[in-house]
């Protein structure tokens, strides 16, 4: 099982990398020690892998367009194909680890275009109601599958045939969520679908133009939105301006250069789209509590314990 202790980002979008993540086997397991974070939460991302997560201890909130659910100890639950979703976390309370299986759900279908996808994959994985299912212990239907959840990262991948074990416990994990989500999969889309992949298209343009000035007219013309709209969908999807969703991404790619690299500090501040130094230490305390140079000694000196 692969430790995290932070995420990374494709660069041209807001996918997730899944390093270890291969299409001969799309799989990983990883234990995500969500305290050593830079940030107590993980931003706003998707990824076309399926996520099953169980709370090993602490607490977690899932955020997506929809709502929030909180997750405590012992509950756990499944983040949907392509769905947007953020989580956040409290630091300095106790312990907060997360266990991930995430997987392309072929690994189960076999191919796309056979039964076992047409019957029981595509059907889930399409049903824009079902972005985040969730599974707490006090339920008895509910338990039984976080029970097969948490039995399957006992499983060792030194053992010969780990490949053929594992995927016949995310088939029998997948097979009870579906007898579970049946009477969803009857229901109508959710209308909100399109705001969210609109949603996705101004975020990628925001990904790639975060240095450059940017404005909502042109934001909105990305997606073939009126600017009115544009605020909507923001609002809707993301609870927040599109203006607060730029300064946000820009102080995350401003955090990730102080850690990872040697720029000065006003350099980084044009670099992200920031402007002036005294703008950009202004609004990085706002956020941070800390300098950018305060921040860039922290974390580059506990990357080098």
């Amino acid at each position: 099982m692969k430790v995290i202790r932070g995420l990374e980002f494709h660069t041209d979008s807001k996918e997730e990398k899944l390093p270890g993540f291969s299409p001969d086997f799309p799989y990983i397991a990883s234990r995500a020690e969500l305290d050593c974070y830079r940030e107590p939460f993980v931003p706003w991302h998707w990824h076309k892998a399926v996520e099953l997560f169980y709370i090993e201890s602490g607490e977690l909130r899932y955020h997506t367009p929809n709502g929030t659910m909180v997750f405590s100890e012992g509950s756990g639950g499944m983040v949907n194909s392509n769905v947007l979703h953020m989580t956040s976390f409290r630091k300095n309370r106790e312990k907060n680890i997360q266990l991930l299986h995430i997987f392309d759900p072929v690994l189960i279908a076999g191919q796309w275009g056979s039964l076992i996808e047409q019957k029981y994959i595509t059907p889930l994985i399409t049903a824009s109601r079902l972005e985040l299912i969730a599974l707490y212990p006090d339920n008895p239907r509910h338990a039984s599958i976080l029970h097969l959840i948490r039995q399957a990262f006992e499983l060792s991948e030194d053992e010969f045939g780990y490949e053929l074990n594992i995927r016949e416990a995310l088939s029998q994990i997948w097979f009870r969520i579906v007898q579970l989500c049946r009477p969803a999969l009857l229901e109508e889309p959710d209308t909100n679908t399109k705001s969210i992949d609109k949603i996705k298209s101004m975020m990628i343009y925001i990904h790639e133009h975060y240095s450059e000035k940017i404005s909502v007219s042109e934001l909105s013309a990305a997606a073939y939105l009126s600017e009115r709209e544009c605020y909507r969908v923001f609002q809707s999807c993301l609870h927040m301006t599109p203006t607060e969703y730029m300064k946000s991404y820009r102080l995350q790619m401003a955090c990730r250069m102080l850690a990872e690299g040697q720029e000065s500090v006003t350099e980084i501040g044009h670099a992200c789209g920031l402007g002036s130094t005294s703008y950009f230490s202004k609004i990085f305390h706002a956020r941070t509590g800390c300098t950018p140079l305060e921040y860039r000694r922290k974390w580059q000196d506990n990357n080098k314990n």
